[in-house]
């Protein structure tokens, strides 16, 4: 059971979302604390990217509250909440500028913004993004434009530069999503070696494949058309019973050697 005197990355309490008169999430309630690492899962259309976006402090609830680091959603300016949030995503990526180098993506999340050239940057700030890049496994990348990069390269630049404000909490929107299987493989290696690291952030991954969860993933969270299917530690929460559920599939679930294994059955 978890501590009652846990520190709280992230907290969302019967958390709605409606667009154009159609609800998207319904009754969320749920907590992200210090040294957690969370998977989130659900079927396409399940409600998860808004889930992160309004984690993300892109997105405001319908109704409900939304607690991040601390800070309640509507009542702080989330514009620099956000540099205390790390955010990967689809949308995030489409927008680097593909002549842009890694080391430059990286360091300009420092100021949270998308061209070098908007604000002065020192050399540390240089040395920091080119350790960063190393700890995700880009070292000697650094100086490489975003369009020399491969799929699985371009992922580890974005988790790299999710790191550079040293932030609270890390958001991932299926990372591993435009990945072949080789550049999925290498990506799910790097974020189990995140989740092993003491000394980083609590972390959320969306997804909806099993074979995507790193080993060191310490609790799941289970959207089914909107709402919380089941949410607790790893090794309760996943089960062929509840993964068939959430997909409306019968699915045979296996855990070995650290990772996921599904298919229908």
């Amino acid at each position: 059971m978890d501590s009652p005197t846990r520190t709280l990355a992230l907290r969302m309490a019967d958390v709605g979302f409606t667009r154009d008169k159609r609800p998207i999430l319904a009754d969320v309630n749920w907590e992200v604390a210090d040294g957690q690492r969370w998977v989130v899962l659900g079927a396409n259309g399940s409600g998860k990217t808004t889930l992160l976006r309004i984690a993300a402090l892109y997105e405001h609830p319908t109704t409900g509250t939304v607690e991040v680091l601390g800070q309640r959603l509507g009542e702080v300016d989330v514009r620099r909440m956000r540099h205390r949030v790390g955010f990967v995503s689809p949308a995030l990526a489409q927008m680097l500028r593909p002549h842009l180098t890694a080391a430059d993506v990286v360091m300009t999340a420092r100021h949270g913004a998308l061209e070098p050239w908007w604000h002065d940057y020192t050399d540390d700030d240089r040395e920091r993004a080119e350790k960063l890049l190393e700890q995700v496994g880009a070292a000697g990348m650094g100086d490489r434009t975003i369009d020399t990069l491969s799929s699985g390269e371009r992922q580890r630049v974005q988790i790299a530069r999710s790191l550079m404000t040293d932030p609270g909490l890390v958001l991932l929107d299926e990372p591993a999503s435009t990945l072949d299987l080789g550049g999925r493989e290498m990506l799910v290696t790097d974020l189990s070696g995140l989740a092993a690291d003491l000394a980083a952030p609590p972390l959320v991954m969306v997804t909806h494949r099993t074979e995507e969860i790193p080993a060191g993933f310490t609790h799941a969270l289970l959207l089914r058309d909107g709402e919380v299917l089941a949410q607790g530690p790893l090794q309760q929460v996943l089960t062929s019973e509840s993964l068939s559920a959430c997909f409306n599939l019968p699915l045979e679930l296996e855990h070995r050697n650290g990772r996921w294994h599904s298919q229908a059955c």
